[in-house]
């Protein structure tokens, strides 16, 4: 379901015509020669688009609002080749609307030292350009992500590759529509929020519908789409009976496999790309939906449990933010469990009732059946898995009531030290930096919730960076955090984000 979107970003560079047309000529023969090599280099998810040179008022300002409105441009890179009087960008930065990348770099990586006369220095002065031009952002308070190094370089053209999913990220965020079956959590404070306000800040629309209007669509499914879909879940996956009847079983997996094609079609009927249920309003459905939201997850949707609308938009945005990623680990929806205390060995068992993405599954995924107590429903069918090791990150966008935050941990994930056989969900087991210890008490101090949006593939300044486009506050917890210092920066923020 997670459709991808052939997104452009264009490359802007400004000038004057103070040094003449040949001065110029060689300006738009540089800026080309980057664009090309950028986009043969590899190391960026989308194609970069070169536009002549901005050199007026008039110019600028119809470049940049041509943008606002092509539905294929994510974002634009702008470049000062040589200096750029930065009031000509006044109105038409005050017009643009999309995410700006302030590319500070020159065409020449080296100092010409044997040749460099004042031609030279009037044509390659982007060290004075880019000042200026980044001077009248500072000076109209407007974000925009700042990248310093040179053009050919693989790890400058990778932080450009990073922003452009974050760009994409700002971009989708107008676009997500979240489905809700029903209401919160009853008295659960978290898990609330402003829709109002997330329409407002984020573009998110967040919609209720009752329960058996879904459940309805789920119940028209044909037996012969369901018996189908069942088949692939048989060869997908290996099947624990453990001691269940096997007739049995598969009557209950053909129960998620109805789920999941009604829920799907659904939601592709009324355009909708995240949804949340919450166990106590099934309605009748026959399965707390399990495997069903499992497998939708890794197509692309969003999901939160018990009505978490902001984390399951947050899943959804993250899902799109790593589209075609080459070799991605995963995102998922998940949730804080249980601790291991033990020293040297600290960490959180993360997990969920059933629903955790299987884009996360490290070797072999399973299908279970086991009672659940919450729903009050036959026993439902899930897949059961363990996450993948390595770096990642986790994240929580809560309501303060006056604003929202974004709460954003670097974690490492690791393995468990024995099997948890009678176990019968997805787990992940992760520790957060800096320690378990200061992690925890810093996400506390926060206000984070028990659900978090996560991902392998993403990095925190990705997540910050969408935060500012947002202009909502951003928190890090990080091998640097000390509890003094967060406290304090959490006061700061009162002061500054604070209404």
């Amino acid at each position: 379901m997670l459709k991808s979107k052939t997104y452009q970003f264009w490359f802007c560079t400004g000038s004057q015509d103070l040094y003449g047309d040949v001065c110029l000529a060689h300006v738009a023969e540089h800026s080309q020669k980057i664009v090309e090599a950028l986009n043969a280099s590899g190391n960026l998810p989308y194609e970069v688009v070169w536009k002549p040179t901005l050199i007026t008022n008039e110019l600028i300002r119809k470049t940049l609002n041509e943008a606002n409105t092509d539905e294929n441009c994510a974002g634009v890179i702008t470049w000062m080749h040589t200096f750029s009087p930065a009031k000509s960008w006044i109105l038409g930065l005050q017009e643009y609307r999309k995410p700006l990348l302030h590319f500070h770099t020159q065409f020449n990586r080296e100092i010409p030292y044997d040749t460099i006369d004042m031609d030279f220095m009037n044509e390659n002065q982007a060290a004075h350009g880019d000042r200026e031009y980044g001077h009248i952002f500072s000076r109209l308070g407007m974000e925009r992500k700042v990248v310093m190094g040179y053009w050919e370089d693989a790890d400058v053209q990778k932080k450009i590759g990073s922003w452009m999913r974050t760009a994409v990220g700002v971009i989708e965020s107008s676009h997500i529509r979240v489905m809700r079956i029903a209401d919160n959590m009853r008295n659960v404070a978290v898990t609330e929020g402003d829709k109002v306000e997330a329409q407002i800040k984020f573009g998110w629309e967040i919609d209720a519908y009752p329960v058996n209007e879904i459940a309805a669509e789920v119940e028209a499914v044909s037996k012969g789409d369901i018996d189908a879909l069942v088949e692939e879940y048989y060869d997908k996956y290996e099947i624990l009976l453990e001691g269940r009847d096997e007739k049995e079983f598969r009557e209950h997996v053909a129960v998620q496999a109805g789920i999941e094609i009604g829920f799907e079609r659904f939601l592709e009927a009324k355009n909708y790309q995240a949804i949340v249920t919450h166990f106590g309003d099934l309605g009748s459905l026959k399965q707390l939906p399990g495997l069903a939201i499992q497998r939708l997850m890794e197509k692309g949707y969003g999901f939160a449990g018990e009505g978490d609308w902001k984390t399951a938009a947050m899943v959804r945005l993250m899902k799109i933010m790593t589209q075609g990623m080459k070799e991605a680990k995963g995102t998922s929806f998940m949730e804080d469990y249980t601790y291991n205390l033990v020293p040297g060995k600290e960490g959180i068992l993360q997990a969920h009732m059933l629903e955790v993405c299987p884009s996360v599954a490290d070797g072999r995924i399973s299908i279970k059946e086991q009672p659940l107590s919450m729903g009050d429903r036959e026993d439902p069918a899930r897949l059961v898995f363990t996450s993948k090791t390595g770096p990642a990150i986790a994240t929580s966008l809560i309501d303060l009531g006056d604003r929202f935050r974004l709460i954003i941990n670097d974690v490492e994930c690791k393995k468990v030290e024995k099997p948890m056989p009678k176990l019968p969900v997805a787990t992940a087991f992760w520790t957060p930096e800096p320690s378990l210890q200061t992690g925890a008490e810093a996400w506390i101090l926060a206000g984070g919730a028990h659900h978090t949006a996560f991902s392998y593939d993403l990095t925190s300044e990705q997540m910050g960076d969408w935060a500012a486009c947002m202009g909502i506050e951003a928190v890090y917890i990080d091998k640097d955090t000390t509890i003094r210092q967060f406290k304090n920066e959490l006061l700061w923020n009162r002061v500054a984000y604070g209404k």
